[in-house]
């Protein structure tokens, strides 16, 4: 593997770690940024352009109380300015109910297909497979014990502490 491909690689790692970034913030900017500006998304219910998956995932992820998306086990295979990468993906949810709070727990991979456009490295086309998920009552604890004392919260867009936190240094 040369230095180039190496680079790439990061590249390409990085844009996934901020398509989490972007939907658990709920930053449609961010989110906006990580595909082409033509992407093509199927979540499963046929393929959209990105215009029109932003404004609904905005909308259904901002009725959660929080969401977060851990990625692994990346594979990427990479020929000139395209590439493949297959991502497994474990997605916490958190969801008001009038009966309490539930926890959807998915399962899933990401199949992207990327372009290197202007140096850059963004997901041209995402197929999303679901292997498994599990829904329980939330089970979250907030006080008490150690958790008194962790007072620092995660939250939607600027209200997030990583906001100021990324601000200080001109980017988020």
């Amino acid at each position: 593997m040369d230095m180039i491909e190496l680079a790439d690689r990061l590249a390409i790692a990085e844009t996934l770690a901020l398509y989490c970034r972007g939907i658990d913030r709920c930053d449609p900017e961010q989110l906006a940024a990580v595909f082409t500006p033509d992407a093509l998304i199927d979540y499963g219910d046929g393929a959209k352009p990105i215009a029109e998956v932003i404004p609904g995932l905005m909308a259904g992820l901002g009725s959660m109380r929080l969401t977060q998306h851990n990625i692994s086990n990346t594979v990427i295979r990479i020929a000139g300015l395209t590439a493949r990468a297959e991502t497994n993906c474990v997605a916490l949810h958190i969801i008001p109910t009038p009966d309490g709070e539930i926890e959807l727990v998915v399962g899933g991979r990401y199949l992207d297909t990327l372009a290197k456009r202007d140096g850059r490295w963004q997901i041209a086309e995402r197929l999303y497979v679901m292997d498994w998920n599990r829904t329980a009552p939330a089970t979250m604890q907030l006080e008490g014990g150690l958790f008194d004392g962790l007072q620092r919260r995660g939250a939607r867009g600027s209200d997030d502490p990583s906001a100021d936190w990324w601000a200080a240094v001109g980017d988020t």
